[in-house]
């Protein structure tokens, strides 16, 4: 799209026209020569920018539920965002990494391949030593982990990917999977070093330790879904099904509450002395004559009005009525 002028631009623009200090001729001709715009194939840009944005804000709130996940579970300060989106050749990404972090290569069905996530060691680390009670120091040894040091490490960042998932249900059900820890991305190869990847850059803080998380995407798999990362599809279609969703698992975990009900016969005033003078036997006069209907309680609050009875041989009350607002005798 060109450029908008200022007002001011375009008033610089016809006095200079004006005095001669510009020639219009050769404006014109400068329009009419051909534009040449420079394309580099092996950084082909196979994401819209559209795609992106909805990359963006998908993984926004996965920074958002992992700060949450995380400030929890270790018990420190975290903070976790978005620092860049970008695309770029998978080779030229690998590059990009140190030679020796953690690479956590999952899966992700019905997604057909191998997606990545890159954590800095310091970033990992940290982690660990706050879950071992530590204070959350961080110390590179990333090329010698041990046995316990690598089952650690796989049952947190396998958490991760949960949380992954929740971040990606508003367009597709993932199931990711934990697949391997690799250290070394030189003898890591999930796809051709030509096919174009999004990464999508974590700014991480875990106390005083600052890193990033990388998630790797390779075309190659996300492209079945891409249409579903339309903008308008997805701010349309699927926020209703998971409005309507959300609606529907509230409305049942509501229904699944308990509730107390409560048949109130009556009340009665008696002082301390009177009180503490009670036998076995005694008879306490309530201030509700029997034909009069028992206010029914539930959670607490008046609700309906009703009799009291027998069913099959157990004491029960019948709801003859329900209190309208304002309409009780409390």
């Amino acid at each position: 799209m060109a450029d908008v002028l200022s007002q001011g631009e375009i008033d610089s623009l016809l006095s200079a026209l004006s005095t001669g200090e510009m020639d219009a001729d050769e404006l014109k001709k400068e329009e009419t020569e051909k534009k040449i715009k420079t394309y580099d194939f092996k950084r082909a840009l196979r994401f819209s920018k559209d795609q992106i944005r909805s990359l963006s804000r998908i993984h926004e709130n996965f920074a958002r539920l992992l700060t949450t996940y995380f400030s929890a579970q270790l018990r420190t300060f975290v903070q976790i965002s978005v620092a860049s989106v970008d695309q770029l050749p998978y080779d030229e990404f690998i590059r990009s990494i140190p030679k020796m972090t953690l690479l956590n290569v999952f899966e992700a069905y019905p997604l057909e391949g191998r997606l990545l996530m890159e954590v800095n060691p310091n970033i990992g680390y940290a982690m660990m030593d706050r879950l071992l009670g530590g204070k959350g120091t961080s110390i590179n040894k990333v090329d010698n982990l041990t046995e316990i040091e690598t089952k650690i490490m796989t049952q947190l960042f396998q958490s991760m990917l949960e949380t992954f998932q929740s971040a990606w249900e508003s367009v597709i059900e993932l199931d990711p999977n934990m697949e391997d820890i690799e250290v070394n991305p030189q003898f890591l190869q999930m796809v051709s070093p030509n096919e174009t990847v999004v990464v999508i850059s974590l700014s991480t803080t875990i106390g005083e330790t600052t890193g990033m998380i990388n998630i790797c995407l390779p075309h190659v798999v996300l492209e079945e879904i891409l249409p579903k990362l339309s903008v308008h599809q997805w701010m349309q279609t699927k926020k209703k099904d998971r409005d309507e969703h959300e609606v529907e698992q509230l409305e049942h975990t509501v229904k699944a509450a308990p509730l107390t009900v409560q048949a109130v016969l009556g009340n009665s005033e008696i002082s301390i002395e009177e009180f503490l003078q009670l036998n076995s036997g005694d008879v306490i006069e309530l201030d509700q004559s029997i034909e009069d209907s028992l206010l029914v309680k539930t959670g607490g609050e008046p609700k309906y009005y009703g009799q009291p009875g027998q069913w099959k041989k157990n004491m029960a009350v019948q709801i003859t009525d329900e209190i309208k607002e304002g309409d009780t005798n409390e």
